[in-house]
């Protein structure tokens, strides 16, 4: 059964990739390259085992937001996904800052409330670069920064 379900969802995944994108033109550049990279690091996850159960999660009490929520190997993973149109000599990575990471703690923490007390969780960031002309390069950083939720 899980097979078939895993398949089934693999299937879902290619046929979403194939639908056609609709890009406003209202939107920055920037916004559109982050739009994709987050949607690259989606199916990339979850080829990659993780099972994704929330996208641009926001709460009402509080300003920011999660790119992506998901478990994998039973621990829930807070995803941060910083994308570049290039690589240049500093990497997406660095992007989150101990500024972003306050903020990421801090809604990681709402999140968390809505969860068993035995709940295990990390932060992971994962870096996106595109290009025109070839597939995206993709790099995880596993438990990127610690951070340990007492409730």
């Amino acid at each position: 059964m899980r097979s078939v379900t895993q398949f089934a969802i693999r299937m879902l995944d290619r046929l979403t990739a194939a639908l056609p994108k609709r890009e406003s033109d209202t939107l920055p550049k920037h916004l559109i390259v982050g739009q994709r990279g987050e949607e690259a690091a989606y199916f990339w996850l979850r080829q990659h085992g993780y099972t994704i159960v929330a996208r641009n999660w926001r709460s009402p009490h509080a300003r920011g937001e999660l790119d992506l929520i998901g478990w994998e190997e039973g621990e829930l993973c807070f995803i941060e996904v910083k994308t570049r149109s290039s690589k240049g000599i500093v990497p997406a990575e660095m992007a989150v800052t101990r500024d972003k990471q306050y903020e990421l703690i801090g809604m990681a923490r709402l999140y968390m409330r809505r969860m068993p007390r035995e709940t295990v969780s990390r932060f992971d960031v994962v870096s996106v670069y595109l290009c025109e002309d070839c597939d995206p390069e993709i790099q995880l950083i596993r438990n990127a920064f610690g951070w340990s939720f007492k409730q």
